[in-house]
């Protein structure tokens, strides 16, 4: 009797644990989910043009952030023109550095201008934990900016 009930509870904790897994799964973007805002940005930028696509992207709360996903869009030198943050748009990122010292903006110029499209990673502040977390950045090359969007590991 003792013996099925504990498999009973076993069984339970861990449906349970299992139920709730997706809930804070979905909670993060996944890379999939990254890339297909980039390109959503992009065809944007080719319908509207890109100064058009820069203000709605700037826009709180607006299409192009989801949960832990935002879109951000950087000129080849790498000035911010669009960024979750306002305090960082117009901002010129050349110099900025991750934790770890890492010069992440240069790094994404010359990932773009080498390849036209590429996975960076870097560490930076999650909008939704408020720390400093491990993250990988889908950037890809259109026109004369960069398009970027990452995940949080």
């Amino acid at each position: 009797m003792l013996t099925r009930f504990v498999k009973l509870w076993i069984a339970g904790f861990l449906t349970l644990g299992l139920l709730h897994f997706p809930v804070f799964a979905a909670d993060h973007g996944t890379a999939n989910e990254a890339k297909a805002m980039v390109q959503k940005a992009i065809d944007a930028m080719k319908k509207s043009g890109v100064e058009a696509t820069i203000a709605e992207i700037n826009k709180r709360d607006g299409q192009y952030q989801d949960r832990d996903l935002y879109v951000v869009v950087y000129d080849m030198n790498g000035k911010n023109l669009a960024h979750l943050n306002p305090k960082m748009v117009g901002k010129e990122m050349m110099d900025l550095t991750d934790v770890d010292g890492k010069f992440f903006i240069r790094e994404r110029i010359e990932l773009v201008k080498a390849k036209g499209k590429a996975w960076q990673d870097y560490k930076f502040v999650n909008p939704t934990s408020k720390q400093i977390e491990p993250k990988s950045m889908y950037v890809e090359k259109f026109e004369n900016v960069i398009v970027g969007c990452g995940i949080y590991k």
